[in-house]
């Protein structure tokens, strides 16, 4: 179930960054995060920490509740 929970929000960050029209890099310099991680992180391999997540929600510019939407 985890790896799951990962694996979907993993796809939410790539589904809105590409909505947005932004690469991983450009996210990951926004979100003041390492591209490579930016990566994992849209693969499902890291289970990320509340920071991270806020980062991430203030780089796409939504709200948690939005990219919480999986």
């Amino acid at each position: 179930m985890p790896d799951d929970l990962l694996h979907r929000f993993g796809e939410r960050v790539r589904q809105l960054r590409k909505r947005k029209k932004l690469s991983q890099e450009r996210l990951a310099l926004e979100a003041g995060l390492d591209r490579s991680y930016m990566g994992s992180v849209e693969r499902g391999e890291y289970n990320v920490t509340l920071t991270t997540v806020q980062k991430i929600s203030k780089a796409l510019r939504v709200s948690l509740h939005e990219l919480f939407r999986l």
